[in-house]
């Protein structure tokens, strides 16, 4: 059974999302104050961490970015601030998923069954990116000869355009800046603009994609870069 480590303030908050959760067959725990959830996210194991943004004694962001230093587990931030930037910065330091409260508890529940499942099949892709050959989702990367096949068809890449394709497929639902892409893409010394990353993100879309302006492999994650989902 999957393991959930709510860290909640606000007890009767806490008790509705357990029983809610426990009902749907999940083991759940609750840490009322930021630094005992963190010393139990980091001490235990989780499937799944549900974090609240506002804390006594240390906050979400704060949990977020140790725990994510850490661990790989999905990590769904819940806070009742509605301001954009707290979601693009909760995202940035590694969170899965953001909610506003009030929400529904059974939309609660149907994205912890999202993001356990997609991080179900993101461990078993982890362990298929270490052979030669990758395939998920109709696309087919051969790395000895460094062919892209889409729906069985041979697609014809640049190798920078190849490189950056393997580097979000073998890091999949991982949100990357601009920066950073274009860090491990070009490197540093190329001290490029990193404007050459969205010419190449759309080259990528134009590729692989069903319809390059609904994306569903290559994500924009506005604000924060990009992610490939798995």
């Amino acid at each position: 059974m999957k393991r959930i480590l709510i860290i909640e303030d606000d007890q009767v908050i806490a008790e509705v999302e357990k029983d809610y959760l426990e009902a749907s067959g999940f083991i759940v725990e609750i840490a009322t104050s930021g630094d005992i959830g963190l010393r139990k996210a980091l001490g235990e194991d989780f499937n799944l961490l549900i974090l609240d943004l506002m804390l006594p004694n240390t906050d979400g962001f704060e949990i977020c970015k140790q725990v994510r230093q850490a661990k790989n587990i999905p990590i769904l931030m819940i806070s009742a601030k509605k301001e954009e930037i707290d979601k693009i910065r909760g995202l940035g330091l590694g969170a899965d998923d953001y909610m506003t409260k009030p929400f529904s508890v059974g939309e609660l529940v149907a994205r912890v069954k999202a993001h356990l499942s997609r991080y179900d099949r993101l461990m078993s892709h982890n362990e298929m990116s270490q052979k030669d050959e990758i395939r998920i989702r109709g696309i087919h990367i051969d790395k000895l000869s460094r062919k892209v096949f889409v729906n069985e068809k041979e697609i014809t890449f640049t190798s920078k355009e190849y490189d950056l394709l393997l580097f979000l497929v073998i890091h999949p639902n991982r949100v990357f800046s601009k920066d950073e892409l274009f860090e491990k893409i070009w490197g540093l010394d190329s001290m490029g603009d990193n404007a050459t990353v969205t010419v190449f993100i759309g080259k990528l879309r134009e590729k692989i994609e069903p319809d390059p302006s609904k994306p569903q492999y290559i994500e924009t994650i506005w604000g924060v870069g990009y992610r490939f989902n798995v």
